[in-house]
């Protein structure tokens, strides 16, 4: 999903911003590989399974491909993406619920005073793809940012495995630990976009500090975690 990146190569976030706004129109078709098409059948059906009827805050929602998998059973969804292209390809895929609306936020700060559409507290945060896009320096304050915005809500969590042959090829890594494919958008252009792989001791290790509760599960192209969010980050890490 599309959402602030930086990388340590001079790269600015708003040029991988423009990346993702580029992007938008193509983003979906990683979803029609033929070999995660069971993992993504599985993912579809546990979002289901955990966002039923809560109100729920998306980050990084991106062109919506998961919001409109799990937003029949969900309470209320406010899906926010940093980029309102991405946004309107979201909107455009059918006729959403009035349940459903959808902002211009980033995941970074999606506010301390955001409320679902009842003007209830959300209850449930989910991130689909964003995790792999924060430098490991950035995590901690991207979690604290999710604390602020929804104090005690559950928090899902759905990112990529690295599976050779199916993944675009790791090009480097730097000296923070963080990886970067190389990455060719149909009108030419290439992109060096950061993307990293975090193993399970690693969510759970990043998650301690902000989360109770934690569950990590790895599927065979995908993993997931889940936690309750802490009321407050203050004294916590």
């Amino acid at each position: 999903m599309s959402d602030r990146t930086t990388t340590d190569d001079g790269t600015t976030e708003n040029e991988l911003r423009a990346y993702y706004r580029e992007r938008a129109g193509e983003y979906d078709r990683v979803y029609a590989k033929p070999e995660r098409q069971a993992d993504i059948a599985r993912l579809a059906s546990w979002l289901r399974d955990e966002l039923a009827g809560a109100r729920v805050l998306e980050l990084a929602a991106g062109t919506g491909f998961w919001t409109e998998r799990y937003a029949p059973v969900a309470a209320s969804v406010r899906a926010t993406d940093v980029n309102p292209e991405t946004l309107a390809v979201a909107q455009a895929r059918g006729a959403w619920s009035d349940r459903v609306t959808f902002d211009v936020a980033d995941a970074y700060a999606p506010g301390r005073d955001v409320v679902a559409a009842d003007g209830e507290p959300f209850d449930a945060v989910f991130a689909g793809f964003f995790w792999s896009h924060v430098p490991r320096a950035d995590l901690a304050r991207f979690l604290d940012g999710v604390v602020a915005a929804a104090p005690g809500a559950r928090l899902v969590i759905v990112d990529n495995r690295y599976v050779e042959g199916s993944n675009h090829p790791i090009t480097r890594r730097d000296d923070s630990g963080d990886t970067y494919q190389r990455r060719r958008l149909d009108d030419g252009t290439e992109w060096d976009v950061l993307k990293n792989f975090p193993d399970p001791a690693e969510v759970r290790a990043a998650l301690a500090g902000v989360c109770t509760e934690v569950a990590v599960t790895e599927l065979e192209y995908y993993w997931t975690a889940t936690g309750r969010l802490v009321s407050s980050t203050a004294g916590a890490r």
